[in-house]
């Protein structure tokens, strides 16, 4: 794809919580989850969920990546297919605990680990995104949190090489709403777009480590980006709110107009300060 000369992010949605970020000269990646329906995502301490959807792409499909953005190590953020089929030399940014984890026994040399508000920046060409680690929290019970692995939301401004930032999309990682996220707003109080993990991800037991419908509506409302676009909702058994429940409580909350419909599969662009997005 040529680059784009009017400051257009590209999302071509793959499935779960995966999404192929194109800006400019820029091409990045977001928690790749690759496998196919029927093949198990292994969740840790011998908890698996079998994928009920297929990723809009195979592994074997991907252009040449600039960075992965991987906000935890978890099977259907971080799977074998990926581990297996993308080339162990792309830049991997996440938290300290997957970084050591990707860059020894499995290999990819440049995984490097953000703790919370630190930041690293991309550049090809013409064009440069900064990446701002950001508070997340995958279970607010604190023997759970012991047991889960870190995860980081993230900021992404795109902009040009050495220029100012033209878009800011946030990425919210596998988190429940608390008030720790209020801090992102008074950072960063303009995003452009933000995109959510949802799904209301329920382990045995009834804790619930994603968050629902309510919770993904309210802390929009909380961060009030221009525009909201859900993923992370029916791609597993464990994910037990359905988009629709996200839905009814956007727009309960008069956010209707904000949000992209944007189905697996599909892409999403994004035109600076806009109101609305494509899809297509």
């Amino acid at each position: 794809m040529a680059a784009f000369d009017d400051d257009v992010i590209d999302l071509h949605f793959l499935g779960t919580a995966t999404v192929l970020l194109r800006y400019g000269d820029l091409t990045l990646l977001t928690d790749p989850n690759f496998l196919h329906r029927g093949e198990a995502a292994h969740l840790g301490y011998g908890l698996v969920s079998r994928r009920v959807t297929e990723p809009a792409l195979d592994v074997a499909e991907l252009p040449r990546l600039d960075a992965v953005v991987l906000s935890h190590l978890h099977g259907d953020h971080w799977d074998r297919r990926a581990r297996r089929g993308m080339d162990r030399s792309v830049p991997i940014v996440t938290t300290p605990h997957a970084a050591r984890r990707l860059s020894g026994w499995q290999g990819f040399r440049h995984a490097g680990g953000l703790r919370t508000w630190e930041s690293g920046v991309f550049r090809r060409g013409a064009s440069q995104v900064r990446v701002t680690a950001l508070p997340g929290r995958h279970s607010l019970h604190p023997v759970l949190r012991r047991m889960l692995p870190p995860v980081m939301g993230s900021m992404l401004e795109f902009g040009p090489t050495g220029g100012p930032v033209r878009q800011r999309l946030y990425l919210s990682g596998d988190t429940l709403l608390y008030d720790g996220l209020d801090e992102i707003a008074r950072r960063f109080p303009t995003a452009d777009l933000a995109v959510l993990h949802l799904g209301g991800t329920r382990l045995p037991g009834g804790f619930v480590v994603t968050m629902d419908g309510a919770q993904g509506a309210e802390l929009a409302r909380r961060l009030g980006p221009r525009r909201i676009m859900p993923v992370h909702y029916d791609d597993y058994p464990v994910f037990r709110s359905p988009l629709g429940d996200f839905l009814t409580e956007a727009r309960r909350l008069g956010l209707a107009e904000r949000l992209v419909h944007c189905p697996r599969g599909q892409h999403a662009r994004l035109l600076p300060h806009a109101d609305r997005a494509t899809v297509h």
